[in-house]
């Protein structure tokens, strides 16, 4: 009965190494694809909402513990337009984040939805094309948008049947207005932002 239990945990010993080993070597081998997959990510977002540009400045900051990347982007030595990776914690589902560019003049260039986990049908709208909320802000100076949703006193038209997703939406690129103001020199500090990290790369964003 001894050695049948000596056996037993030996054999559930082994098994326990060999499992651990085995979930260790999937994440190294997962975790470089993983990563270089978020930099094209963010990059291919910054083609999106950016006028053409040769280099990116990149900062990063945390404002109520949200992590905060403003990209300066320039073209033959001059700034083009800046782009700030933003985020609501408030979502329906949860975080919301968002890649939204603004000209030198603060004009919202376009949004783009880098993560959303809202309500397939409702707030997942939100990644639409053509949607109420990008509609409130897309080619608007971003000073002259209340951004908040109508039933808040705000300008920004609320997805229909998802106003706390609608909310965050607007919360993130409020956020990201911030952003841009400290990068564009307009203001000097962001509200609550600490702990910045800056790094300059040529063509596009190359991670942390």
């Amino acid at each position: 009965m001894e050695s049948s239990l000596k056996n037993m945990v030996v054999v559930l010993g082994t098994i326990t190494l060999i499992s651990s080993a085995a979930v260790g070597v999937v994440n190294m081998i997962t975790a470089e694809p993983i990563a270089a997959a978020k930099v094209q990510a963010v990059n291919d977002a910054l083609s999106l909402v950016l006028p053409p540009y040769e280099s990116v400045v990149s900062q990063s900051d945390e404002s109520d513990g949200v992590t905060v990347t403003t990209h300066t982007a320039s073209q033959g030595g001059e700034v083009v337009g800046y782009a700030v990776e933003s985020a609501s914690k408030n979502g329906f589902g949860g975080a919301v984040r968002l890649m939204v560019g603004f000209d030198k003049q603060g004009r919202i260039l376009n949004i783009n939805v880098l993560e959303q986990k809202e309500t397939p049908g409702l707030g997942t709208k939100m990644c639409d094309a053509e949607n109420p909320l990008l509609a409130s802000f897309k080619d608007k100076l971003a000073a002259e948008v209340k951004m908040s949703v109508r039933k808040d006193g705000g300008d920004v038209d609320a997805l229909t049947a998802a106003t706390i997703s609608s909310r965050a939406y607007a919360e993130a690129v409020a956020r990201a207005y911030e952003a841009y103001k400290v990068a564009a020199g307009l203001q000097s500090e962001a509200n609550a932002v600490s702990g910045a990290t800056q790094q300059t790369e040529e063509g596009g964003y190359d991670g942390e």
